[in-house]
C-alpha cells in the first residue's frame, strides 16, 4: 500500500469519511509536530507466526542497510502492516501473534513497540482483525466469532464500541443451499469510499483441506455488500461476476484507490489450491457504488491460470507483479518462494503492459504491498530467492532503481514514514 500524501488529501475533500489508506501528511487527530521517522519491517524466516524485525531510521534509507540491529525491535506478525495517516497497524500481535489489530508506538528515541491491541474473540479463525478505517474515530473489523456482524471501533482509543448485525443481508441468497457450509461478512475485503463500507460475504462449501471461507466459494460470482456508513443499513449487494477468492487473510488487503477516487480490487481466482484462473481486478468509479463492467483486468489474457496478488494505483496507472510462468502450489511449489513474479506498469485506460526494467523477478510479496509510496517516490518491494536483492527500489516511468538493500533482518515487508513527538 502506498502513503496516500496527494491522494487523501483529494478524497478528503470529495468524501465525508476515508478509506484505509496510509497519509504521510494527512495525519488523524490533532497536527503532530515532532521528527520524521521512517520505519521499516522485516520477516525473519517463513513460519506462520511470522517473526521479524522493526526498526525506525532517521532519513529514508539508502545503500546496504541492517534491520536486526540494537535498536531493532524483534516480534511477530511482521509479515506486513497497514498503516493509517500517522498510525503503523497490523492483524497481527507483535508479541503473541494473536490476531486483532495492533497498533505500533514509536519512541522519540525510534525504539518500536506494541501500544495497543484490539483482541479478536476468535482468535482461530483466518480473517479475524481484517479492517479499515474511516476516520480517527471510526472504524470497522471483523471478528470470526460472530461472522454474520461486522465490528466498529474507535482507532484513537483503540477500543470496540459495537457491532452491526448483516444476518439479513447474507441470508438473501443461498440459504436453503445444503452446499453452503459457512458464512461471513467482511472476512476477506473491507473498505471504505464515499460514505459506505463495502464488505465481501463469503458463501463457502467448507472444504476441510483450508481455513473456512478460503478457496472454497460456493458461488461462482463474489458478493459485496454495500452499508451505509452514517445509519449502518445495508442498501445493496453488488457482485463480481465469474471470479472467486477476494483478497487473502493477511495485511496485505489487496485493493487500492487511483489518484482520482476510483477503486481497484483484487480477486485471486477459483483454483482450489490458490493458484489462480479467472483472476481479475475490477474497478468501482469514484462516484459510482457498482462494479464497473466495462472494464476489467483479467489474468487469464496475460497469463492462463495464474492471478494476481497486490495491486498500486496513481495516476491513470496500475502497478502489480504478475507470474511469467504457470504458479504451482504446495510445499515444492513456485508461489511463494521462487522469483517468479514481474514487475509491470499498466496503463488503466488502454490497458497497455509495460514490463518495468532495471529490476528483477521476485518472490510473492504475500502479506506485504508490491508498491507504496513515500515522499512523493513509488518505491517497489524487492525480494529475490537467494536474498541477494532485499529492499526498496525506486519507480521512475518504467523503470527501476535500487534504493536500499536489507543484507540482515529478514526480507523485507514494509516500510512507511510518521512523525514522532519530540
Amino acid at each position: 500500500m502506498k502513503s496516500l500524501t496527494l491522494k487523501t488529501g483529494l478524497l478528503a475533500v470529495a468524501m465525508a469519511t476515508l478509506f484505509t489508506g496510509c497519509s504521510d501528511d494527512d495525519t488523524p487527530g490533532p497536527e503532530n509536530q515532532g521528527t520524521d521517522k521512517y520505519v521499516l519491517i522485516t520477516m525473519s524466516s517463513n513460519e506462520l507466526t511470522k517473526p521479524g524485525y522493526a526498526t525506525a531510521f532517521d532519513a529514508l534509507p539508502s545503500g546496504n542497510i541492517v534491520n536486526n540491529g540494537e535498536n531493532s525491535t524483534q516480534g511477530m506478525g511482521f509479515g506486513g502492516w497497514r498503516p493509517y495517516g500517522n498510525w503503523l497497524l497490523k492483524m497481527f500481535s507483535t508479541e503473541t501473534n494473536a490476531l486483532g489489530i495492533e497498533r505500533l508506538k514509536v519512541d522519540a528515541d525510534g525504539t518500536v513497540n506494541s501500544d495497543k491491541f484490539i483482541a479478536a474473540a476468535a482468535n482461530n479463525i483466518n480473517g479475524s482483525g481484517n479492517f479499515t478505517i474511516a476516520n480517527e474515530t471510526s472504524g470497522f473489523y471483523w471478528d470470526g466469532a460472530k461472522p454474520l456482524a461486522i465490528q466498529t471501533f474507535n482507532p484513537t482509543t483503540m477500543s470496540r464500541t459495537g457491532e452491526l448485525d448483516f444476518t439479513t443481508a447474507v441470508n438473501e441468497r443461498g440459504v436453503d443451499e445444503e452446499g453452503i457450509k459457512f458464512r461471513s461478512i467482511g472476512q476477506k475485503f473491507l473498505a471504505v469510499k464515499g460514505g459506505k463500507l463495502y464488505a465481501n460475504i463469503t458463501y463457502a462449501s467448507g472444504d476441510t483441506r483450508f481455513p473456512l471461507g478460503y478457496w472454497d466459494d460456493f458461488y461462482e460470482d463474489v458478493y459485496l455488500a454495500v452499508i451505509d456508513i452514517a445509519t449502518g443499513r445495508h442498501e445493496k449487494t453488488i457482485k463480481i461476476e465469474d471470479t472467486g477468492a477476494i483478497a487473502y487473510v493477511n495485511d496485505n488487503n489487496m485493493y487500492d484507490f487511483d489518484t482520482n477516487g476510483d477503486l481497484y480490487i483484487v480477486t485471486q481466482g477459483v483454483s482450489p489450491s490458490g493458484t489462480g484462473g479467472k483472476s481479475k481486478i475490477v474497478r468501482i468509479k469514484a462516484n459510482e457504488t457498482d462494479i464497473d463492467k466495462t472494464w476489467s483486468l483479467n489474468m487469464d489474457d496475460i497469463q492462463a491460470e495464474g492471478k494476481f496478488v497486490s495491486v498500486f494505483a496513481k495516476d491513470g496507472k496500475i502497478i502489480t507483479v504478475i507470474p511469467n510462468t504457470t504458479l504451482t502450489g504446495g510445499p515444492t511449489g513456485n508461489i511463494n518462494f521462487e522469483d517468479v513474479w514481474e514487475f509491470y506498469s499498466i496503463d488503466i485506460a488502454s490497458k497497455e503492459r509495460t514490463k518495468i526494467s532495471g529490476i528483477p523477478a521476485v518472490t510473492n510479496p504475500g502479506a506485504a504491498f508490491c508498491a507504496i509510496e513515500i515522499d512523493g517516490k513509488v518505491l517497489l518491494r524487492v525480494n529475490t530467492k537467494d536474498g541477494s536483492k532485499n529492499g526498496y527500489y525506486q519507480l521512475n516511468g518504467t523503470q527501476a532503481t535500487e534504493l536500499f538493500n536489507v543484507t540482515a533482518g529478514g526480507s523485507v515487508s514494509g516500510l512507511y514514514k510518521i512523525t514522532v513527538e519530540n
